[in-house]
């Protein structure tokens, strides 16, 4: 089996994605929801919730409010009326207004771009605070959901059994100009070629390379 060239792996998966929708974080980012704060709202709906059900219930609520202020002044309940299709509205409503009021409380209404401060925030994990920082801040953070963690272990570029592991593997081998477009690639990679069930191995453009731990 070769070494995995994970210069040439990316260059090919930028190429193999670009038909696909672009993962959600990013696509939001583009249509101009790319402050620090409305990235970390839209990662916090998405939790376990669909990007093609995600991104409009995020763009919804971003719509109404976007800014710490402007959700503070809603209540959770009215935060649970916008984001109803998403999973669990009432519990992340609540966290969404609770997010709000620290901000406005603790640091005079600006979210400061610092994963510590991130984390401290019920219900923000390491993959929201990580893709947060990453997309709105161009900070070097690795984000790894299900589809990086595995993709990148049936690879055999790294050798985990959670995406918490993944993350600390990719931090000791994947090039820091990669860390952020990752996320990026392999979420609409994984969805789409490198599927959990069936993957489409013929089509991959970088199976000669693939190990396929785990098909």
């Amino acid at each position: 089996m070769p070494t995995f060239d994970i210069d040439w792996a990316i260059a090919q998966i930028r190429e193999a994605v670009n038909p696909y929708p672009k993962a959600a974080m990013f696509a939001i980012a583009q249509e101009g929801y790319n402050s620090l704060f409305e990235q970390l709202i839209a990662c916090l709906i998405s939790i376990r919730t669909y990007d093609e059900v995600s991104l409009p219930v995020a763009r919804r609520l971003l719509q109404q409010a976007n800014t710490p202020a402007a959700i503070a002044q809603l209540t959770p309940k009215q935060i649970e009326s916008l984001i109803g299709e998403s999973t669990y509205p009432e519990q992340k409503a609540r966290q969404i207004h609770a997010i709000a009021e620290q901000i406005m409380a603790h640091h005079n209404g600006e979210l400061p771009a610092d994963l510590t401060t991130l984390l401290t925030f019920k219900g923000v994990g390491s993959k929201c605070a990580h893709l947060a920082l990453g997309v709105a801040c161009n900070l070097p953070f690795i984000s790894v959901d299900i589809h990086v963690h595995r993709v990148t272990n049936r690879w055999g570029y790294v050798q985990t059994k959670t995406p918490e592991k993944t993350t600390l593997a990719l931090e000791a081998t994947l090039p820091l100009p990669y860390w952020i477009e990752i996320n990026q690639l392999l979420v609409p990679f994984g969805k789409h070629i490198c599927t959990g069930k069936q993957p489409h191995c013929a089509t991959c453009p970088v199976e000669s390379m693939c190990q396929k731990i785990g098909v």
